[in-house]
């Protein structure tokens, strides 16, 4: 009978669990790819394009330049450079005069609004560009030709910010997939998930502000109200009664290869940073991988049962994000299937040491991740 009950309760939890999860991937699914209405966006109004650049990356000319063909008849690039002296200065300027049609410029020099050094880098871009409509957007994000038309497409009425969370692509070996595996059918569904049911977060990567509106709510420097200026962002507009849509496919990020503690410091900071700004939100998180919580219930169980129970819905859940990543495009191929093991298998790890530090290093710079209130405190604690 403890048996009899143990496996009843084992498999009833592993079903809610993969039933929670292929509600979101039939959700992901119906949403990618499709908008709702009709863009409230004005036809043909132009654009600066503000791209915060450091140092030089893999696809970094690639990327760049992606940003100087687009197929859109007024826009403008503004990119930010923090240091004079940045190795990818040269690269900037050899794309620049490569595109004469294009208006560009270059603004060098950082404002020191807050630790996140990328909102420091873009508020003298912000400032600088000529146009009321505004797309901030990472170095590294590959644009296609419509890149700006998708953006507006998601504009609505109520909006407040359009923006695209990451899609790994080209991964260069098994790590990089595995960086796959997070960013795609592990983060981008649950965002595209979370939009759908009106709880849009905002994405960094690509954002799409209109300046009158943000400048009604603090401007540029409003967003390092939080460490990380998306969280700021989406904070800033849900209290202003706005919504955060997602354009209608995300877009690729081009990886190449990967080192395994690359993925993991990089998991880590972003664990970390979602701790801080929505803890409410990242403490489920450590049931975001299926396969930590079904060897739980396994070995809790312990009959052959429940683990043949177990196994059937462990085959269902990672066929469905399968299906899921060939459905929306993204990166497969056989070994995805392991990289999906190896990152759940990291997903409890990751959480539980997001828990235990308050301070993340990027790209070499040391931020600490508290909220402004409680750095307050400790420095006044300190002064005293």
């Amino acid at each position: 009978m403890i048996e009899a009950n143990a496996t009843a309760l084992a498999l009833a939890f592993c079903s809610l669990l993969t039933l929670v999860n292929l509600a979101s991937f039939g959700i992901a699914a119906r949403r990618i790819g499709r908008l709702r209405g009709p863009s409230a966006f004005p036809a043909g109004a132009p654009v600066s394009l503000v791209r915060p650049v450091c140092g030089v990356e893999t696809f970094s000319e690639e990327t760049l330049t992606r940003g100087l063909r687009l197929d859109y008849p007024a826009y403008e690039v503004v990119f930010c450079v923090a240091d004079a002296g940045d190795p990818v200065l040269p690269l900037v300027h050899r794309l620049i005069d490569a595109h004469p049609a294009v208006p560009a410029r270059v603004v060098i020099g950082d404002e020191r609004v807050s630790d996140n050094p990328k909102l420091n880098n873009c508020v003298r871009g912000w400032e600088a560009a000529r146009h009321d409509w505004i797309v901030l957007a990472d170095s590294n994000v590959l644009m296609p030709p419509d890149y700006l038309q998708q953006m507006q497409a998601a504009w609505r009425p109520d909006t407040g910010l359009v923006c695209s969370t990451p899609i790994g692509a080209r991964p260069g070996n098994l790590w990089a997939e595995v960086e796959c595996a997070f960013l795609n059918t592990l983060q981008a569904r649950w965002q595209y998930t979370g939009e759908a049911l009106g709880l849009g977060f905002a994405q960094g990567k690509s954002m799409l502000w209109h300046r009158p509106f943000l400048e009604r709510h603090g401007g540029i420097r409003a967003l390092a109200a939080e460490i990380a200026e998306d969280a700021a962002a989406t904070k800033l507009v849900r209290a202003a009664g706005r919504r955060v849509h997602l354009v209608p496919a995300p877009f690729e990020q081009p990886l190449g290869p990967r080192r395994r503690r690359e993925v993991w410091s990089r998991q880590l900071r972003w664990a970390r940073l979602r701790r801080v700004t929505f803890p409410l939100f990242f403490a489920p998180e450590i049931a975001s991988g299926v396969l930590a919580p079904f060897l739980l219930a396994g070995c809790l169980a312990g009959t052959a049962q429940a683990w043949a129970g177990i196994g059937a819905l462990a085959a269902i859940f990672y066929g469905a994000e399968y299906a899921l990543a060939a459905r929306a495009g993204w990166q497969r191929s056989p070994r995805l299937l392991v990289c999906f093991l190896v990152r759940d298998a990291m997903i409890p790890l990751l959480w539980a040491r997001a828990w235990m530090r308050n301070a993340v290093v990027w790209r070499g710079n040391p931020m600490d991740i508290r909220p402004r209130p409680a750095r307050r405190l400790r420095a006044r604690a300190s002064a005293a």
